[in-house]
């Protein structure tokens, strides 16, 4: 599908919330039900949702993805290890307090803290490569000593890594955050546990997604515990509302058997079998994850849906608001 539209740079979220004088759980909420779109604050969820309801959450934690090249402008962004033990990585180029594409060739780059990354082949046109990782030590150890998090032109300020954490995340893994989950906070949580929300935690390291290159998804690591499963089968045997929290939670809940590398794709055509509604932020023009959120509402609604967002100032990327779809 293909949803067009103008993303106006004074829509874009360039610090966290909390930068803003906001509460993580004070970004806003735009809730699309049934073809009625609401405005709200996140701290209203507990009281959108219905005791019964199931969401569906990442526990990926965010990792410091991004190395320096030594001795060149140069940043790695690693961003999914592949079951044959290489990585799909993206060689940036420094520019001022960001960085921006960069084609590169193959060969070796030598990275800050004695690691290398050596580029085989183009897995995407000038973006992505296949790589050769070689590490003093394991690849997440040598990130957590050596990196620093992903972030793009729209954010020129650095961050900690604790403002790309969400209170789900616990296993590291992600490239860049699941940054559906990061409105919530313990006390939101406590309150829809209270309300009988009920949480079934999944797992998927989410890999970069290049505003600069919107490209299908690859496949990334997942796993759904047993316990999991059943509770949104059950969920849905029972006529009870199944929730994911972000487009990655809806891939690994989507996808079959309980752990490994996912290649599913969700579209139009395909259509979802075990979420009923999606919590989601905002999406770029022609992002390929419109195509997964036209699966859960109509064409029509959707575009009403982004055009009500731009028309009441709603903020994109991963520290801006979210939007609640339900059919």
């Amino acid at each position: 599908m293909s949803l067009e539209f103008t993303l106006p740079a004074s829509h874009e979220a360039h610090v966290p919330p909390e930068a803003r004088g906001l509460g993580r759980d004070g970004v806003r909420l735009l809730v699309t039900e049934g073809g009625r779109i609401g405005h709200h604050r996140f701290t209203d969820l507990p009281s959108l949702l219905r005791p019964g309801d199931v969401l569906v959450v990442n526990t990926s934690a965010t990792v410091p993805a991004a190395v320096a090249v030594a001795g060149q402008p140069l940043v790695v962004h690693f961003s999914t290890e592949r079951p044959d033990g290489t990585w799909l990585v993206e060689l940036r180029r420094s520019k001022g307090k960001t960085t921006a594409p960069y084609r590169g060739q193959a060969g070796r780059y030598p990275l800050a803290g004695g690691g290398a990354v050596t580029l085989l082949a183009r897995f995407s046109d000038g973006r992505l490569w296949t790589a050769d990782v070689d590490t003093p030590s394991g690849v997440p150890t040598y990130l957590a000593a050596h990196g620093s998090p992903i972030r793009y032109s729209y954010v020129p300020g650095r961050w900690p890594l604790s403002a790309y954490q969400t209170v789900f995340g616990v296993t590291p893994g992600s490239a860049e955050m699941p940054s559906a989950s990061r409105p919530f906070t313990d006390r939101i949580v406590t309150r829809l546990v209270a309300h009988g929300v009920q949480f079934a935690p999944v797992l998927l390291h989410t890999g970069v997604a290049s505003p600069e290159a919107h490209e299908r998804p690859y496949p990334e690591r997942f796993a759904v515990p047993t316990a999991s499963r059943a509770l949104v089968e059950r969920a849905r045997a029972e006529g009870r509302r199944v929730i994911a929290v972000g487009t990655t939670a809806v891939r690994a809940i989507e996808s079959d058997g309980d752990a490994g590398w996912t290649d599913v794709i969700v579209t139009p055509s395909r259509g979802v079998r075990r979420v009923d509604g999606l919590l989601t932020g905002f999406h770029e023009p022609k992002a390929s994850h419109l195509d997964l959120l036209a699966t859960i509402v109509e064409q029509d609604v959707l575009a009403a849906t982004y055009r009500e967002a731009i028309a009441e100032g709603y903020l994109w990327h991963e520290f801006g608001d979210v939007n609640l779809l339900l059919p």
